[in-house]
């Protein structure tokens, strides 16, 4: 596995290396310490496996650079590993294709299971409280508390059954593709259904989660992963 880390402070790139070394023997890490050096190292060489990106570098902004690589690379998924947890800044990188977003305060273990989580084809997010800052009430929607309620009480260590969101099993296979950002047309071809259809299972899959958007959708199912199990986890059907 090929690795891109993104990062103009040395101390921050030694440090990730080393975390992610412990991935598998077979990771290759890569550095690139300004965006341009990102961009050439991807031009000479576009078979990477995962891209750590920083959001504050001295030649670039780590948005535009994000939203540069998933036009150029749509295939690469992107971790962003930054020094700021607001929620706004993880709701902006999911919005904008990022599959996942650790804080750099994280501990070494937390990035290890983050990683782990995004390369088995999850999304990952820090637990955060969800409001005024974006304007969403996520974490005190009626339908997520229940779920987390009966989850707690039941002893659940992994995401609730589909039977506790109320999703048909369709819908759960929806949610599932959804929470890897593939757009309603690849999710149609996919699942062998009219992109309509997939339209009406979204809208459902928004509904149960009390939500309003898709990454709003992504950021409800784990919140309620961590919350449920301690810590990050995968989306599970029972």
């Amino acid at each position: 596995m090929k690795v891109l880390l993104i990062d103009d402070h040395p101390l921050i790139l030694s440090a990730l290396q080393s975390v992610i070394q412990g991935l598998g023997d077979n990771v290759v890490v890569s550095a690139a310490d300004s965006g341009r050096a990102a961009r050439e190292t991807l031009r000479n060489d576009a078979q990477y496996d995962l891209v750590l990106l920083d959001l504050h570098l001295g030649d670039a902004d780590g948005f535009d650079l994000l939203a540069e690589l998933r036009t150029k690379y749509p295939a690469l998924p992107v971790v962003v590993i930054s020094a700021s947890d607001r929620t706004s800044d993880v709701i902006r990188a999911i919005d904008m294709g990022a599959m996942g977003f650790v804080p750099k305060r994280a501990t070494n273990e937390t990035l290890f299971d983050a990683l782990q989580q995004v390369m088995s084809g999850g999304v990952y997010v820090p637990p955060m409280s969800m409001g005024a800052d974006n304007h969403t009430q996520l974490s005190s929607s009626p339908q997520i508390r229940q779920v987390q309620t009966e989850a707690m009480d039941s002893g659940f260590q992994t995401m609730p059954s589909l039977t506790q969101l109320g999703l048909t099993p369709r819908q759960a296979d929806v949610l599932r593709l959804l929470l890897k950002g593939q757009p309603n047309k690849l999710i149609a071809r996919e699942l062998g259904l009219s992109v309509e259809t997939v339209k009406d299972h979204v809208a459902a899959v928004l509904r149960a989660l009390g939500v309003s958007s898709r990454t709003q959708a992504v950021i409800a199912v784990s919140q309620i992963l961590q919350r449920n199990s301690g810590g990050p986890g995968s989306w599970r059907a029972r």
